[in-house]
Order: structure tokens, then C-alpha cells, then sequence
């Protein structure tokens, strides 16, 4: 073995000492307190406004022509930011939902505060992925026309709500409003 395998090797070992102490010390406090419990997160269920139809209709409207249908605008008081539709076949980017182009565009063109506290309609209820991102853009509020569950019966789906994600997220409130034209969602999916 040379000094420099025996210096890579020392290292990674205090790197792993060093994180198992960190580790320790974040959680005896805790332990000691009785403390365990994460914070509460919170996923509030907000009722529909004629608004929140006014901009799923657009939604709707970008759904129709994406790779698959599912599109999306996030808004602020009524003011559409940023628009974005599935673009995974044309780009060859499984990663390109709807969500994921729209917050891409407003942020190209915006700085990431702003992006906080806006509303984001989708036509589909957000993925996992989806809904990561959405929590760590901190956006405020989600409004989906077609639930998971009702997307599966035409197209392969993680069987994980949106409302699950924000449920086990202690640092952001996110209100969620389900079901706003959802069988016209659902006529895209046909």
C-alpha cells in the first residue's frame, strides 16, 4: 500500500468517524429531551375558486399538446408567471413534466424568492418528483385536476399523493386543491 492509499484510506475513515459523532450529537439532545418526534407538517385542503377553474383551463390548454397530457401555469393573484406542458419525448428528458418545465421557465427568467408563495395548476397530480420540487421551490399552494389514482387506470403512476409529500414536510404549509376539472383532465388521458 503506498502513503497515498494509507492517507485516502485515514481519511475516509475520520470523514466516517467525524459524520457517526455528528450524527450522535444531533440526536442525543433530542433523545434526552423525549424529543423524537419531527416537526408537524401541514397539507391544507383549500376549496376551488372560479379563478382556480380560469387557470386549470389553461392548463387543460397546454395539456393537449405535450408528449403526454399534462400541463402546467403557476400563478400569482390571478397572473400567470410561467406556463410548461410534458416535453419528456421530445427532449428525450424523462424528467421534462409539465411542473418541472414550468418551474425551469420562471426561473430562467426569475430569481427563486419569487417563485415562493405562488400557485401552481397542474392537470395531473403531481409525482414524487414533482412534489419534491414544488416543496423545496416553496410553492404555496397546488391545484390538480386528476388525481393519481385516476391517471393510473390510463397510465403508469407512483402510487404517492402529493398530499402525502407536504403530510411529511415539517417546514412548509402547502395548501391542496384536488379534483378542479378533473373529468375534463381526464378526456386528455383517454
Amino acid at each position: 500500500m503506498s502513503t497515498d492509499d494509507i492517507s485516502e484510506t485515514t481519511e475516509a475513515t475520520i470523514s466516517r468517524r467525524n459524520a457517526m459523532a455528528g450524527l450522535a450529537t444531533m440526536m442525543i439532545p433530542a433523545a434526552i429531551a423525549g424529543t423524537t418526534e419531527p416537526a408537524a407538517a401541514k397539507a391544507l385542503t383549500k376549496p376551488a375558486t372560479a379563478e382556480d377553474e380560469r387557470l386549470m383551463r389553461e392548463a387543460l390548454a397546454l395539456a393537449a399538446k405535450g408528449d403526454f397530457p399534462f400541463g402546467t401555469v403557476i400563478a400569482r393573484d390571478g397572473k400567470i408567471l410561467a406556463r410548461g406542458l410534458n416535453l419528456g419525448k421530445q427532449t428525450h428528458d424523462p424528467t421534462a413534466h409539465g411542473e418541472m418545465v414550468a418551474i425551469r421557465r420562471f426561473l430562467s427568467r426569475q430569481s427563486p424568492k419569487t417563485l415562493k408563495g405562488t400557485t401552481l395548476y397542474t392537470s395531473g397530480e403531481p409525482c414524487a418528483m414533482c412534489m419534491g420540487a414544488i416543496v423545496w421551490c416553496g410553492i404555496a399552494r397546488v391545484v390538480y385536476a386528476a388525481s393519481v389514482t385516476e391517471i393510473e387506470a390510463h397510465l403508469g403512476q407512483i402510487r404517492i399523493s402529493c398530499t402525502e409529500i407536504a403530510q411529511k414536510t415539517p417546514f412548509e404549509t402547502i395548501e391542496i386543491t384536488g379534483g378542479v376539472l378533473a373529468a375534463e383532465a381526464l378526456k386528455l388521458f383517454r
